[in-house]
């Protein structure tokens, strides 16, 4: 295959970006759209160019490093991880655009990079359990219905990439908040910080400068691990409920 692609160049979190094209050939429909970028800076390397910046770690759909925008859509075309998209979902001579995650909460580093420890900034605001949960083997020691299990893990599968914030028109965190909520919010070991978790976690958000949510849904379509806008609802009822309840 030949492609062009179009990378976002920015030096620094100061200074001006634009887009730059670079014709990369010979490559397999088979490689992963990483692998792709890979290629492209081996070639910038040996002809003496600044090679792309961009996130990667795990490159199998887990860690959630991985993130970019290609051709406006967060993490491309297909319902997965930027890793995980395969060069074949384009065809022989496409121009592919490739920028970063863009939100008031994620600042540019450099090229491809953006910085997201806002979203851990959340999660440390509450995203935990105080309660002793033991071992492994002790984990069925407090039963938990069915439902409630499977909806928890639903929500823990998320992995922090901030697809969601990228794709939503107002650069929100809501469904990654919601993700975190509503898995420990199902759970009895959760408990015990359920009313000051949400409030806590929600103020954090606010703080970091994430827009509100207004249910556009692109966050949705665009998580590659599905969490549901379900978890949006009840990250209202949580938050509502405890504000009435008083308690922090």
């Amino acid at each position: 295959m030949k492609l062009t692609v179009r990378v976002w160049r920015q030096a620094g979190p100061a200074a001006e970006g634009r887009l730059v094209a670079y014709p990369v050939d010979g490559i397999s429909p088979d490689m992963s759209f990483l692998e792709m970028l890979d290629v492209l800076n081996q070639r910038l390397i040996e002809a003496g160019d600044e090679p792309v910046a961009f996130d990667h770690d795990c490159r199998e759909g887990i860690c959630g490093s991985c993130g970019v925008v290609i051709n406006g859509q967060a993490h491309g075309p297909e319902r997965t991880t930027a890793c995980q998209l395969h060069l074949r979902s384009f065809a022989d001579g496409d121009v592919i655009d490739v920028e970063p995650w863009r939100a008031k909460g994620f600042p540019v580093v450099k090229d491809l990079v953006v910085d997201r420890s806002a979203l851990d900034r959340i999660v440390q605001a509450g995203g935990y359990v105080s309660a002793p949960t033991g071992s492994a083997p002790d984990a069925h020691a407090t039963p938990v219905p069915k439902p409630d299990a499977d909806l928890a893990f639903d929500n823990a599968t998320c992995i922090g990439c901030g697809a969601c914030v990228a794709a939503c028109p107002n650069g929100s965190a809501t469904l990654f908040t919601a993700a975190k909520v509503t898995h420990l919010s199902l759970l009895p070991q959760g408990a015990p910080e359920r009313a000051s978790r949400v409030l806590d976690m929600v103020d954090a958000m606010d703080a970091e400068g994430f827009g509100g949510c207004t249910n556009t849904g692109e966050c949705v379509a665009s998580c590659p691990k599905g969490i549901p806008f379900t978890s949006i609802a009840t990250l209202n009822r949580e938050y509502l409920a405890a504000t009435r309840s008083g308690r922090r």
